[in-house]
This record gives C-alpha cells, structure tokens and sequence, in this order.
C-alpha cells in the first residue's frame, strides 16, 4: 500500500493499463491511507467508497485498454461541485444534507474517462476564504506543520495529495483556490484557461472568475488530469475543444522557452522578503538552461479595484437569495461579498470590465516579448491555521481577507492559465510556490516550461508522506 501511494499518477495509470493493480486495489489503499492519516489532516470529510467501488466494478467489466485516460485512477472532487448520490454540502450547514441528485458535466467527464470518484475535499463555505475552514466540518491542516493554514479554498485537495490521499484532485480557482493550497502544501496547482474545462453552469451563463482544475504532486500527473478534463460541451458555451495533441504529451516535451519575465509583486502587493528570495532564485534556475530572464511585469494596476467589483457582483448574482432565506446560516465573509455586489451601480460594473479588457491588452502585449511570467505564488509562507487569513505583510496591513491574495487575483483577471510549481522551502521547512503564468490559452506552453524547470529544481518527491504525522 506504502509503494503504491508513494508513486505518480502516470505511473499507477500505467499500472492499471498493464494489469499490475486494479481499481479496487487502489481503493482499498486509500481507503487504508485516510483511516491512517485524515483524523490529523481533515482532508476529506465526505468519503463515497461503496459508491467507487461500485464504479469500479463496471470500469473493470471492460478491457483494460477501454476504461478511458485514468482507466480507474482514483479522484476526489472538491466539495463545490455535485457528485450523483453524495453529499454536496459547500461547506454550508444550509446544505448540511443535500444530496446531489444528479453530477456536474465535470464530474460525468471525470468518470468517463476512467476516474473513480470516492470522496469529497474539505473547503471553505460556498469558497469564500483563502484558508479551509468551515462550520460542518472544522479546519483542514497543513502536513508539513499542523499549525499552520492550508489554505483556500481548494485545501483539502491540497493536503489529501500531499499527505499520500489522493494521486490526484480536482479543485478550482477564483482568486487563487487552486494556487494557494498548492504553495502552502508543496503540490502543483492549475487554473487552466478560461473554457478549457467544462462545468455545468450555476446563475449565469457565462460566469468566467472561477474555473475548475487539476492539482498533483508533479506537473506530468496535473497535465493527465486535464486532459481527462477538457473538453467542450453544449451544456457551457464558454468551452473550448480539447487540443488536437495531450496535454501530457505537450508536457513532455518540456520545451524551452526563449525569455521569460519574473517580478516578485507585479508592482500591487507586498510580499515577504524570504519569499522573494526563493521564487526569485527558482526563476534564475532558468538562466542555467539557457533561457533569457529578466525583471519585469504587465501594467497591473487597477486589479485590486477591479477584482473586488467582479468578485462582489459574482456574490451577487449566486448567493443573494441565500442572503435572504438563510442570511442567520451564513458565515459574516458570505454575508459581507454578497452585500458588497448588492450595494454596486452600474457606473462601477462598467469601470470594472472596461479596467479588466485594458488590463487583459496590455498583458497580451507583454507576451509578444515573453513567453513565460513567474512570480510567488503567495506572498508568505503559511501562517497559522487559527488566522482567517493573513492580516499583514512586510509592514503593509489588509483590511480584509481578499486583498493579500492580489498576487494571484491579479492574473485571474486577465484569462491566463496559471500554476503554482514547489520551489523551495523557508527557513522554518515550509514549502513555496512559484506562480508559471502562460499567455491565454497557451495551456501547453505553460506546462512544458513547469516541466523544464521542475527537473531543473530536483524537489520532485519532497512531499509529508513520509513525516511522523502521516505514518
């Protein structure tokens, strides 16, 4: 069970092409790992291991060539999204006990092509929060020190791979909810283009802040996961036809690139020194393999009040009737982003977009010079698991819990696919993550750079696993 939990996705999927294990097997180790491990994590609150073994069953009713890209891989899906016949609770006691009746596009795309799902990843409610807290289920912890935050929202995702729970996650990402998680905890992270995946639309048609990724402990596993995401479907108008070549495939070429940009705030955010110290050493690795670095970042400067709008009036749109059926339910962050998008004038949603599509031109400019851009992740290393999120940095106070994730908000709004890529540790053995950001939808670009830099880095099996929390 150790040997199996310890080895890459891509590997355990060869496995399961072969022979060598069934899907069964692979529950049966999880099923094991969790019972050993979540009681100190709180990971996976939601566990549906009758309903994968199941699925399982039916998957190994056919050749092992027909079972699909994942053919069997285990996956756990973010407690967000619903799961047929599982509890969908968005970490809301208002859906304490709401079981999905039927699965998002998502998940029926997941499972057709060979994942089997059998739990649910612990997250903040309805996500709103950058550490994973909620009232049903409590904290979810960081493996490499339970102290400290995992943070949000996607962290229980992020802790059940770190700590030997899952191979890998599904997640998603508005501000950060993939990239955070992914620094604090040492794995990668990816917010893909916009459209890349498909989703089953909720409130408005054409929703586009939040997007649904793959999460993994190396870039080859995440570029596997996506592929057994992507995919156009009629039922979201905003999705894009899978590449005509794997995303994995793409990867593994790790092509270079020529030039690539790294700045240590984008000229919006402080970020602490040591941070800087590491993802700025981690970018220079590029300099070794022969690639151009410099100094420099896109213009910027209006993200900060352009997010708060689009994030305030997203609220709006998709929780206000909660707001005022269950307004006593609700945690006061939910109550605070819902009133804030009730409270907008038309005059601030028209600045707003036009602030965002003068930002989005001059990014797309900046990459007819560079072809990647490489920041922190986060701008401090994970902070106490008992804060609701970070409270200052480097001397400059935050009046809310939004604005220290500016850093990875910043490129949300400009449609870029985006990653956090581990590249180091601080002086206390706490894991940092280097923000990779690609051109829209220059999906593969960005994955084949990861790569490259990923070997170069050599930090490829530095994960918990092995810690005395996680045996």
């Amino acid at each position: 069970m150790h040997e199996l939990i310890r080895q890459t996705a891509c590997s355990v999927v060869e496995k399961l092409r072969n022979g060598e294990v069934s899907p069964l097997e692979l529950l049966d180790a999880l099923e094991q790992r969790i019972g050993q491990v979540d009681g100190k994590l709180n990971a996976l609150p939601i566990l549906c291991f009758d309903r994968a073994r199941t699925h399982a069953r039916t998957l190994m009713e056919r050749p092992t060539g027909a079972r699909g890209l994942l053919a069997g891989l285990p996956v756990p899906i973010k407690d967000l999204i619903d799961v047929a016949g599982t509890r969908n609770t968005q970490g809301s006691p208002i859906f304490r006990n709401k079981i999905a009746e039927t699965s998002d596009i998502l998940v029926e795309r997941i499972e057709q092509n060979g994942g089997v799902v059998y739990a649910r990843s612990n997250t903040p409610e309805f996500g709103a929060g950058a550490n994973t807290v909620n009232e049903l289920f409590g904290a979810t912890l960081n493996p490499w020190n339970p102290a400290r935050s995992a943070a949000g929202s996607s962290g229980g995702a992020a802790v059940a791979i770190a700590a030997g729970m899952a191979w890998v996650a599904h997640g998603s990402d508005m501000g950060g909810s993939l990239r955070n998680p992914a620094s604090f905890c040492g794995v990668v992270g990816l917010r893909p283009s916009l459209g890349r995946v498909a989703r089953t639309p909720k409130s408005k048609i054409d929703r586009n802040l939040g997007i649904h990724g793959p999460m993994a402990r190396n870039v080859e596993d995440v570029a596997l996961l996506l592929d057994a995401m992507s995919g156009e479907h009629p039922a979201d108008p905003l999705s894009l036809p899978a590449p005509a070549e794997s995303f994995l495939t793409t990867t593994r070429t790790a092509k270079r690139p020529r030039r690539v940009a790294y700045s240590a705030d984008l000229g919006i955010t402080p970020v602490d020194p040591q941070i800087v110290e590491i993802t700025r050493g981690a970018a220079a690795r590029f300099v070794e393999l022969g690639v151009i670095v410099e100094e420099a970042h896109p213009d910027l400067r209006e993200a900060q009040e352009c997010f708060h709008v689009l994030r305030a009036f997203d609220f709006a749109i998709s929780k206000a009737a909660l707001l005022r059926s269950h307004r006593d339910l609700l945690k006061p962050d939910v109550v605070w982003n819902i009133e804030e998008g009730l409270k907008l004038s038309i005059e601030q949603l028209e600045r707003a977009e036009e602030q965002r599509v003068a930002m989005v031109v001059r990014v797309l400019k900046f990459f007819e010079k560079y072809d990647l851009l490489l920041t922190p992740a986060t701008i401090v290393e994970p902070f106490p698991v008992a804060n609701s999120h970070v409270m200052e940095c480097d001397g400059r106070q935050f009046e809310n819990y939004v604005d220290w994730v500016a850093i990875a908000f910043a490129i949300t709004l400009v449609c870029c696919p985006a990653m956090s890529l581990p590249c180091g540790f601080t002086s206390s053995g706490l894991p940092v993550g280097l923000q990779m950001v690609a051109p829209p939808r220059a999906d593969g670009q960005l994955l084949a750079g990861a790569k490259l830099l990923e070997d170069s880095l050599g930090l490829l099996g530095s994960t918990p696993i092995d810690l005395g929390l996680a045996t």
